[in-house]
């Protein structure tokens, strides 16, 4: 479904906030139609200014295209597509994105297919790859989308490029009936959101409590926070007075370097409101930080650390929410040594992302209207969300049993 309130003819807004266009032109009597959600390298309009410029291309291109001579397609292999990609196109990706995808390449894609030339690969290989990946391996769906997604990248850089005929793209990446797609998911695939129970959160309430973690801990109970998020808050993106929090870094490890970044898409950037319970937390936390400043004055300044800013400044971990009182540093590694603990004492999984998942199931059980927690959780996908509309909670039991009852 689309929201199709904009003014901008043929270009409108996606419910996931991204932005498409569609026009139907007629050439020589022949109507064309064309309909596209994402450029030619496979990424999103995330403007309605950078759909509709696609827009207005891809008229001006049909109309070339109709009246010009069939332009000879070069021929490369898709290493060759790859490191073109590499060096042209990915300027501006995340680090994380950057290392991921070389990780892919490097480890698995570049053996079977890097000397394979681009137009010869077929949409019957490229299903036998992502089938042995997930039915054979046994990879994880989300790992395997991965990799459909990377195959989209080369194909659009090819087809960006004239590596590739129009017939050709069409048929490996635009047709609904012929591109490549992911594997059917199996039955017994483990959808399920992993949640902390009401007994769990009680222990684990009491387990953090008056440790080096406690903060952490409740950022991420009572904001969903993700663990990169929490690490990478600085005090002055809280606002205690009004209730809430404004995310707009995470703290990220770039080769060896402690780092706040970018968020790593848009919809991430948000504003979480807090309940009292953690407002009276980081009230009191301030007090106590207060107080350091003054009875750990020189040791503070001594053990601080110094990382870049999202702007490239410097910047001193004294000013991130995530510091000891003797002002060293905490990172995302900070949990490990308190996950293991919990499962050696109390045996619970304890992943620090399945607070985040307890917060959108709990909150998706009190019937928070689900574009509310869509815009808390920052998902990029209304899909995401609605994962802890149907995930069956422990509240969601009671719920069901007191219906029952109504019968």
């Amino acid at each position: 479904m689309t929201n199709e309130k904009k003014t901008t003819k043929g270009v409108y807004q996606l419910d996931n906030g991204y932005w498409a266009y569609r026009f139907i032109i007629k050439i020589n009597g022949k109507s064309i139609a064309q309909k596209r959600v994402k450029d030619e390298l496979g990424m999103p309009f995330k403007t309605q200014k950078q759909a509709t410029i696609a827009r207005q291309k891809a008229i001006e291109k049909v109309k070339v295209d109709r009246h010009a001579p069939e332009k000879k397609v070069v021929r490369r292999i898709v290493s060759d597509v790859y490191e073109e990609y590499c060096n042209n196109s990915r300027n501006g990706r995340a680090y994380s994105t950057i290392r991921k995808q070389d990780s892919l390449w490097n480890n698995h894609i570049k053996e079977k297919f890097g000397n394979r030339y681009i137009d010869e690969i077929s949409v019957a290989e490229i299903q036998d790859y992502l089938d042995e990946l997930y039915y054979g391996e046994g990879r994880a769906f989300s790992y395997v989308e991965s990799f459909l997604k990377m195959f989209y990248l080369f194909f659009g850089q090819a087809y960006s490029r004239s590596y590739l005929d129009v017939d050709s793209y069409n048929k490996l990446c635009v047709n609904k009936d012929t591109k490549i797609h992911m594997p059917k998911r199996k039955i017994d695939d483990d959808q399920d959101i992993a949640y902390f129970s009401r007994e769990e959160l009680s222990i684990l309430d009491e387990y953090f409590k008056n440790t080096n973690a406690e903060t952490a801990y409740m950022l991420g109970r009572y904001c969903g926070l993700r663990i990169s998020e929490c690490f990478g808050l600085k005090w002055k993106n809280i606002n205690i007075e009004d209730g809430y929090i404004t995310i707009d870094r995470q703290m990220q490890y770039q080769n060896g370097l402690i780092k706040l970044v970018s968020l790593k898409t848009r919809n991430a950037k948000r504003k979480v409101y807090m309940n009292s319970a953690l407002k009276d937390y980081l009230t009191e936390l301030k007090r106590q930080q207060a107080s350091y400043e003054t009875i750990f004055d020189e040791v503070r300044k001594q053990n601080q650390t110094i990382i870049k800013d999202l702007d490239g400044r410097d910047l001193s971990s004294l000013e991130l929410v995530n510091s000891l009182p003797n002002g060293k540093i905490q990172t995302v590694n900070s949990i490990k040594y308190h996950s293991r603990l919990i499962k050696e004492q109390f045996n619970i999984m304890f992943k620090y992302h399945y607070l985040r998942h307890t917060y959108g199931t709990y909150l998706a059980a009190l019937n928070t209207p689900e574009y509310l927690l869509c815009n808390q959780m920052g998902h990029s996908s209304s899909e995401v969300t609605h994962r802890y509309y149907v995930a069956i909670s422990d509240m969601g039991i009671s719920a069901i049993r007191k219906n029952l009852e109504m019968l």
